[in-house]
């Protein structure tokens, strides 16, 4: 049996070949994780070497696509990149053509340690420095996306707890190559807090990859919230992510809405402690009262005590009381009733008979007079006139 021919082609055809196999083969896009090396751009295009332990391939981002990124890799950067194959028929060419990267989570990871052991000899992170929330802050101030999830979850927390605080809206971007934007916002913001009447400042974004969070991490950003002249909270991503950010914050909450409710009081919980207070303070003004009515009371019967009115009254009545009483206790009383005094010839009083002698001149008065008599005979009084046994 003879072999088939073998295929024949030119360098062109075989190029062509190559080509038409690889897009029939290969997936139209993919991830790639890898570690970038000799970045550069040239003719407005980024060029770099994507490679791993043991391989390389080259990577382009071309013009078009490059100001659409909001990250640029440096040399040693992990990376993940969106890509598809390019391969060049005229020269045999293979490259991958980067439509979006983002930097790997190690490599995040790396430039937040970086960040950190650069900060923390500063006393940047120490808690000493961190500053108290404002109890209840009449203007708060959130820095976040706009539209997001995040804003309205923020706003919706703020108008249920504390709807008397205004709150300012300051739109940033939260993910990318944007620190720098975001510090400037931050900035401006804090040169016009007194004038705005801000109290605090909100730092926040919603949910997302640790890789997302990167932005938060920098250098730039760290010194602006640790110059702010209010105090700041931070609410990024979920309770497991920290960031640089997140360190310096002067309160630290797990989620956007845990920064709203740590800053802003709860209105219902308020009610019922000040409905609380009014009970306390209205038995409190009710006891005073009572206490305050005794007294009055007790002053009011006094001053009548001393009005001269009622002294005089009151004199009257002792009077009248003494006139009965004397009246009572008058010889006259007793003459009114039958009796009559007996005195001697010189008007001495005679209580006893053996003041009297037969023969002796008596005196008598009664009630309607007086009369003179002669004494017969004087004779004692028996012991049982006299009580003796």
């Amino acid at each position: 049996m003879t072999e088939p021919p073998l295929p024949r082609y030119s360098v062109t055809s075989l190029n062509r070949a190559v080509a038409t196999l690889l897009e029939r083969g290969f997936a139209p896009r993919f991830l790639l994780d890898a570690t970038v090396s000799r970045p550069q751009v040239r003719k407005g295009h980024l060029w770099m070497d994507l490679v791993d332990e043991t391989a390389s391939i080259s990577g382009v981002v071309w013009a078009s696509q490059l100001a659409k990124l909001s990250f640029q890799p440096a040399e040693g950067d992990g990376v993940v990149v969106v890509g598809k194959l390019n391969f060049w028929a005229t020269r045999a060419s293979l490259s991958v053509q980067i439509l979006d990267l983002r930097p790997s989570l190690s490599s995040v990871l790396r430039r937040f340690e970086r960040v950190r052991d650069r900060l923390e000899p500063e006393g940047l992170f120490d808690p000493r420095r961190k500053r108290p929330l404002p109890d209840t802050p009449a203007c708060i101030a959130l820095l976040t996306s706009v539209p997001s999830s995040a804003l309205a979850d923020m706003l919706r927390t703020a108008a249920e707890r504390w709807p008397a605080t205004r709150v300012l809206v300051v739109p940033i971007p939260v993910q990318g190559n944007a620190e720098e934007q975001i510090a400037m916002a931050l900035e401006r913001l804090c040169t016009r807090a007194e004038t705005l009447g801000v109290e605090a400042i909100v730092l926040a974004r919603g949910g997302g990859n640790r890789e997302d969070l990167a932005v938060f991490d920098g250098e730039r950003l760290a010194r602006c919230i640790a110059a702010s002249t209010v105090p700041v909270v931070s609410g990024i991503g979920h309770e497991d992510d920290t960031t640089i950010a997140d360190l310096v914050a002067d309160y630290r909450a797990a989620t956007p809405t845990a920064a709203l409710v740590a800053l802003l009081p709860d209105q219902h919980l308020a009610a019922s402690a000040l409905q609380q207070l009014r009970r306390h303070l209205t038995q409190v003004v009710g006891l005073r009262l009572q206490g305050e009515r005794q007294q009055l009371g007790g002053l009011l019967e006094r001053l009548a005590q001393l009005h001269p009115r009622g002294q005089l009254d009151r004199r009257r009545l002792d009077l009248e009381r003494s006139r009965v009483l004397l009246e009572a206790l008058s010889p006259q009383h007793a003459l009114a009733r039958g009796f009559a005094l007996l005195r001697t010839a010189d008007g001495g009083l005679v209580r006893s008979t053996s003041q009297l002698h037969p023969g002796d001149g008596v005196l008598l008065t009664l009630a309607d007079g007086r009369a003179e008599a002669l004494v017969q005979q004087v004779e004692a009084a028996p012991a049982e006139w006299l009580g003796q046994s």
